[in-house]
């Protein structure tokens, strides 16, 4: 097993699951933000995953390879969710609509922390993954002495 391949695949993983955990936090504090630049409430924004391929390995198409098919993961893109945002009646705030409500952003701090668990979980598996790799480098090169 070639360990350099390994170890850039968990780095791409530790990457992306950060850049996903400051999406979180930067979600939750906007949870109250009910006036942006473009106007309108805050949007919950979600990365999306995409695997990053190897074309550089110079596999032909139909030639099988014993390799993985990709190198790791990256942010293909930050995308805004589109549910509607939440209605609050309060006629006094200085953003209610002429009904009185106020319009919320769309987050649900329940889906938001469940996302953070899931994203550092993830964080500590290619963790777990780099450390592996680490001790059996050090397991091989113990064994040229």
């Amino acid at each position: 097993m070639e360990l350099l391949p390994a170890l850039a695949i968990s780095a791409s993983g530790l990457t992306a699951e950060r850049l996903r955990l400051d999406i979180i936090a930067n979600n939750l504090a906007n949870i109250n933000t009910t006036r942006t630049p473009r106007g309108g409430p805050y949007r919950r924004e979600v990365p999306v995953f995409a695997e990053r391929l190897q074309e550089a390995m110079g596999q032909l198409p139909g030639r099988p390879s014993s390799r993985a098919p990709g190198a790791g993961v990256e942010v293909a893109a930050i995308v805004e969710d589109n549910s509607p945002p939440r209605l609050v009646y309060d006629p006094s705030h200085p953003d209610a609509d002429a009904n009185g409500y106020v319009h919320l952003p769309n987050i649900n701090i329940v889906n938001e922390m469940v996302d953070m668990i899931t994203a550092s979980r993830a964080y500590e598996a290619n963790v777990t993954v780099l450390n592996a790799a680490k001790a059996m480098t050090l397991k091989a090169l113990e064994i040229g002495r």
